[in-house]
């Protein structure tokens, strides 16, 4: 849901960007000088721009297309959209600085975008009040702080507001709900506190709501159900308490994806009204559900499901049936009872956790050629699971191995350099015997890797030096011998990744007997 969401913000700044195309090839834009003075006041205020893209803001006509992230109205010469976002999560890439002021000089403004910038910090400023032309709100990604200004519910063209990720604190203005036309609105990971307002219940056209990661308490209003139009809720890690509304049993009709998960609720169940809905994401992790796992009216609707950190007992037999359309599935740090030879997992199920329950059988019923053709992540450690790693054939999507803490015995097969995508792998607290084999070092993706607390044997093969995007190791208390690969990364990880085995020796440990 999170990637829709990216797409809708990208679909919204393209579609904005395209209104003037036709126009601009016949007409050459001029730059009116008030918006080029507030663009380049804006420009002063960042210190450091790691995104190079304001060098590009020089001479005299901010609209002839080549200042980065400015869109101008070629009939008029005024900046209407403002775009400069970072494409990922890089932390090298960033913005240092504050939001100008003069920004609220631009009059004629409907897209303003400056996200994912981190280290731009301050307030947001005041004279936004300005901008009463604006239509799309996105600063998230940022270190901004303080309280959200209550002029924001001023706008009456708003429809998308995305200040997540941020370091906002104090309640959601009241104002914020005389939004007419508001179809999303994101406030998740800030420091909000409060309840949610009753009011917001008047914002008809709202399709997403995102609120998680904030300190908000009390109860989920009512009015809450008054939302048709609603698709996306998410307001999982805040504070709110029981009981549900008893309107959202019949209300929501929208609705297609739910997050409570890890507030003050004690559920007990899962509601019939979640049950019996055809949604598509079902997430109530730490809701203090307990009983055997829901049978769901609509399965085959189910894309992600999240029921991790409650009480389910039981097995797994027949959880999975029907679900067709199934991506991923969590029921980690329950007490789940079930052989492994009991679960049928759906084709086409990319992510898997069923950490921490007491599941049983061999790992190649749940881990083989046949699942190995759709799964990307699987997590089954801290559980009673016995037998051996198995064979991996060629072409599979595997990215994350996580097995640590059963009863594996046997050795790590050499075919396991046929995981060309694996990122991950931990096989830690085995029984798991033999040597490293020398294949390993074929994956190069590999960022994670975890042998400790088995019974390995030999040295560690200079081949792992190929793995270069390698950013932690764990060999302990194994039965190793020799010399560490003496490379970076693995002559500067801590001398605890190496302690109690054999007779380890090289930089970060003591040098071995006859060199310096």
């Amino acid at each position: 849901m999170q990637s829709l969401r990216w797409v809708f913000s990208i679909l919204l700044v393209l579609s904005f960007f395209d209104m003037f195309s036709e126009t601009s090839q016949s007409q050459t834009p001029v730059c009116s000088e008030a918006d080029r003075a507030a663009l380049l006041s804006f420009k002063a205020r960042i210190l450091k721009d790691t995104t190079d893209s304001l060098s590009s803001w020089t001479g005299s006509d901010c609209c002839d297309g080549g200042w980065e992230g400015v869109q101008c109205n070629p009939a008029t010469g005024r900046v209407t959209g403002l775009v400069l976002q970072s494409p990922d999560r890089d932390s090298s890439v960033y913005m240092k600085g504050t939001l100008s002021s003069s920004l609220g000089s631009l009059q004629f403004l409907e897209v303003m975008v400056i996200s994912g910038m981190k280290q731009i910090r301050g307030p947001i400023p005041t004279t936004f009040k300005n901008l009463h032309t604006l239509q799309s709100l996105d600063l998230s990604f940022n270190l901004l702080s303080g309280l959200i200004p209550d002029y924001e519910g001023q706008y009456p063209n708003f429809t998308f507001i995305d200040l997540s990720n941020n370091q906002l604190s104090g309640q959601i203005p009241i104002s914020f709900f005389n939004l007419a036309n508001m179809e999303d609105l994101s406030l998740n990971h800030n420091q909000l506190t409060g309840k949610i307002p009753d009011q917001i219940g008047e914002l008809k056209p709202l399709r997403r709501l995102h609120l998680s990661a904030n300190r908000f308490t009390g109860h989920i209003p009512i009015s809450i159900s008054r939302l048709q139009n609603l698709w996306y809720l998410n307001i999982s890690q805040n504070g709110f308490s029981d009981p549900l509304p008893y309107t959202l049993s019949r209300g929501i009709p929208s609705l297609l994806s739910i997050d409570l998960s890890y507030n003050n609720l004690s559920l007990g169940t899962v509601p019939d009204w979640i049950r019996s809905k055809q949604l598509s994401d079902v997430h109530l992790a730490g809701c203090k559900l307990s009983g055997t796992l829901p049978r769901f009216t609509k399965p085959d609707a189910l894309n992600s499901i999240d029921l991790s950190d409650n009480d389910f007992t039981d097995g797994l037999q027949s959880f999975f049936a029907n679900m067709s359309t199934l991506q991923n599935v969590n029921l980690s740090n329950n007490h789940l009872r079930s052989d492994l030879s009991e679960i049928r997992l759906p084709d086409g199920l990319s992510s898997i956790d069923l950490h921490s329950n007491q599941l049983t059988g061999s790992l190649s019923r749940i881990l083989n050629s046949q699942t190995g053709s759709f799964l990307e992540v699987i997590d089954v450690s801290g559980n009673q699971i016995t037998g051996s790693i198995p064979e991996f054939s060629e072409g599979l999507k595997l990215k994350a191995l996580i097995v640590a803490s059963n009863k594996i015995a046997g050795q790590i097969p050499s075919s396991i350099s046929n995981l060309v995508e694996l990122e991950k792998l931990d096989v830690s607290r085995n029984h798991i015997t033999g040597t490293i084999p020398t294949g390993l070092g074929l994956l190069v993706k590999l960022q994670w890797l975890d042998l400790s607390i088995n019974g390995l044997t030999g040295k560690i093969p200079n081949s792992l030096l190929g793995i270069e995007s390698l950013k932690h190791a764990n060999f302990r208390a194994n039965r190793l011998c020799g010399e560490i690969p003496q490379r970076r990364p693995f002559n500067i990880f801590p001398a605890v990744a190496y302690a109690h085995n054999l007779c380890l020796c090289g930089k970060p440990l003591p040098p071995c007997r006859g060199k310096k």
